[in-house]
């Protein structure tokens, strides 16, 4: 592992950790992705990528990684947490550009009615956030 990839992953896991948003913003591509369980077609570019995973990171309660996988700049990190009562198990698949930042994330999480909730919690305050900026590009 290189040390840009070991720095990128302790970054990683303490912004995930403290809920730091706003170094989380450094650690993302200006044109970053984000396969998110309630959405269908990708969330596109730094803002709101940041915006969705903030909601995400603030919604997901006793988050917990627990297993690490990495295949160049291509790593996976099984995780568990909870929604309210709900128990939820996901896989976050990340791959990093040349420069050690996220160019795209996918989210996975099971089971179904996880998502249920976490689209049902998180879906009005980020269509809040895109009908403040006038933008469609999350349906």
């Amino acid at each position: 592992m290189t040390s840009e990839l070991q720095k990128f992953w302790t970054e990683w896991h303490r912004v995930v950790s403290e809920k730091d948003l706003d170094a989380l913003l450094s650690l993302l591509a200006d044109d970053v992705s984000l396969g998110a369980p309630p959405y269908w077609a990708k969330v596109q570019g730094r803002e709101l990528v940041h915006h969705l995973l903030g909601l995400i990171v603030n919604t997901i309660e006793e988050f917990t990684y627990h297993r690490e996988w990495q295949k160049g700049n291509e790593l996976a990190l099984e995780f568990t947490g909870r929604i309210g009562e709900v128990e939820l198990q996901g896989i976050d698949l990340i791959s990093l550009n040349d420069r050690c930042v996220i160019q795209n994330l996918d989210v996975l999480i099971r089971p179904t009615n996880a998502v249920d909730l976490l689209r049902d919690t998180i879906a009005p305050k980020m269509a809040l956030f895109i009908a403040g900026r006038g933008d469609r590009s999350v349906r």
